[in-house]
């Protein structure tokens, strides 16, 4: 049973509180339980926030996701053994997105993997995974690197703060000198007054923007720091939710699962040209099938006639009204300016332009595969 506390918000008797909590009810931020975790879902409201992501610069929480680094001297080949992406292949500071597959191709979970300097042990490699997952995924990962050179350290003293937005690299760069001079999907060392911090040039809206780990009991002064900053609000789940959304980013367990093939799921780009070739990952055998020969269904965009959003879990019809498909994220794109959903369709329903109809409450609600994203990425490459 959820508890309320005084300002109405309501969470778990057991969800755990991120480094920022008391900074969260401080700004007036409406706390919900997720994955475990008290966390806003927003403060003032979810469309000013995403609008505040899209135009200026938004500052989210995301220290429940998992952290964690793989070292050794076959840490790269170790971690190519459960991932179709190509981690060897990565230099010093870079980053990867890509998955934890299963033997049959269905996805564990996703994550972002980086190449560290490394030093005299060997090889080293930042990986951050989603909240729901990290205690299954750490314990999958240990017991799959156990036969390798190479060992899981998992940090459970690092908050991991996600700066979004246009404005952002200008705002940061005038706190922490440098961090603009990061290419999209690097990162690297940096000092705040005194406070160690990792900085990558990344995140999961569509903007330009930063996710910074660092010690957690230096996270709420960076944070009000920043948020001291002209141009600079706090977001939380909801807006973060609307703006993955809109940039066609999956969320785990919605849109990808195990269930899912990356293949399916439209993330073959994240599997490199000689993972393709040389295969050597679980379900691989499934997954370079449905590359040489392509899925029996896709995921897709939807664009909806009118004002009501699809939500997760509505049929959708061919022309025909017979069910191709379902939903797996929808709701309203603030950017659009109307209502967007993905899900997956039959492959032959699944090219831009055709017609389909999404059952809501009932009611067969027109709408057109669109392509993704939705919306121009602004990331800078």
């Amino acid at each position: 049973m959820a508890t309320e506390n005084k300002t109405g918000n309501k969470t778990g008797p057991a969800a755990l509180r991120t480094p920022l909590y008391d900074l969260h009810v401080a700004q007036g931020g409406r706390m919900v339980d997720f994955a475990g975790y008290a966390l806003p879902v927003q403060y003032g409201g979810i469309i000013a926030e995403h609008e505040q992501a899209r135009s200026r610069a938004a500052l989210f929480d995301v220290s429940h996701m998992g952290q964690a680094r793989i070292v050794g001297a076959r840490a790269a080949e170790a971690l190519e053994s459960l991932v179709p992406g190509d981690i060897a292949g990565l230099g010093a500071g870079r980053m990867r997105y890509t998955q934890l597959t299963d033997d049959n191709g269905g996805i564990r979970d996703d994550l972002m993997v980086t190449r560290l300097a490394g030093d005299a042990s060997g090889d080293a490699l930042a990986i951050v995974v989603n909240a729901a997952c990290k205690d299954d995924d750490f314990a999958y990962l240990g017991a799959a690197l156990a036969g390798w050179d190479c060992s899981l350290e998992i940090d459970e003293s690092a908050a991991l703060l996600a700066f979004q937005g246009p404005e952002a690299a200008a705002v940061l760069e005038a706190a922490i000198p440098g961090a603009d001079g990061l290419a999209f999907l690097q990162g690297d060392c940096f000092d705040w007054r005194g406070v160690p911090l990792w900085i990558s040039r990344s995140g999961y809206t569509g903007e330009d923007g930063f996710e910074i780990s660092l010690p957690a009991h230096h996270a709420a002064a960076l944070a009000e720091a920043l948020l001291a900053c002209d141009g600079v609000a706090p977001a939380g789940l909801g807006a973060r939710d609307s703006l993955r959304l809109e940039a066609g980013l999956c969320l785990y367990g919605h849109d990808i699962d195990l269930t899912t093939t990356p293949v399916e799921a439209g993330l073959a780009w994240s599997i490199g040209k000689r993972r393709r070739a040389e295969g050597g990952f679980p379900g691989d055998g499934t997954i370079l099938d449905q590359l040489r020969n392509g899925p029996t269904r896709r995921r897709i965009g939807l664009r909806l006639e009118g004002r009501a959003p699809a939500r997760e879990g509505a049929e959708i019809c061919n022309a025909d009204g017979a069910p191709v498909g379902r939903v797996t994220s929808g709701g309203f794109g603030p950017t659009v300016g109307g209502p967007v959903a993905m899900g997956y369709v039959a492959a032959g329903h699944a090219a831009p332009g055709t017609p389909l109809a999404l059952t809501v409450r009932g009611r067969a609600l027109p709408a057109r595969v669109a392509c993704l994203p939705f919306i121009a990425p602004g990331y800078r490459r």
